[in-house]
């Protein structure tokens, strides 16, 4: 598909409104009309140029944003859903599996398991250069 200058900057702001739009999301109509393009041509290109539709992108990257938010663990998965732009919790988990292959709140443990840190002596992070000094044996040091 041959697509001038014009054209694909339209595009690209179509995409970028799809990514900023998470309260109340645009229609596709409303979406043709802030780019001056049909609905229908609007559908095409948008799937020749970035390989799915503004639907299938939408979804894509709110499901992105989910993973990032799940993997956090600072949010319940309620709160994911909600945050991410779906307005049943149902239909976020049933997509959410379909496209990860585990649910939500099973990828959010995962996560968890994953980025855990270990602390060995206490709860508090101690500088490396503290715990070294504690193996120095007391003789060594300067006087």
């Amino acid at each position: 598909m041959l697509l001038r200058h014009e054209g694909f900057r339209r595009l690209c702001r179509a995409r970028d409104l799809l990514l900023d739009t998470r309260e109340r999301p645009l229609t596709i109509h409303e979406l043709a009309r802030d780019i001056q393009i049909s609905p229908f041509h609007l559908i095409r290109q948008f799937e020749a140029v970035f390989g799915s539709t503004p639907h299938q992108f939408r979804q894509a990257s709110r499901l992105e944003l989910a993973r990032q938010l799940l993997a956090s663990g600072q949010h319940s998965v309620t709160e994911v859903c909600m945050e991410v732009g779906f307005s049943s919790l149902g239909s976020f988990s049933v997509l959410f599996t379909r496209r990860m292959g585990e649910t939500p709140s099973a990828y959010q443990r995962r996560m968890r398991r994953v980025f855990a840190v270990p602390c060995l002596v206490s709860q508090h992070l101690m500088p490396g250069c503290l715990t070294l000094m504690g193996r120095i044996p007391r003789s060594s040091w300067p006087e």
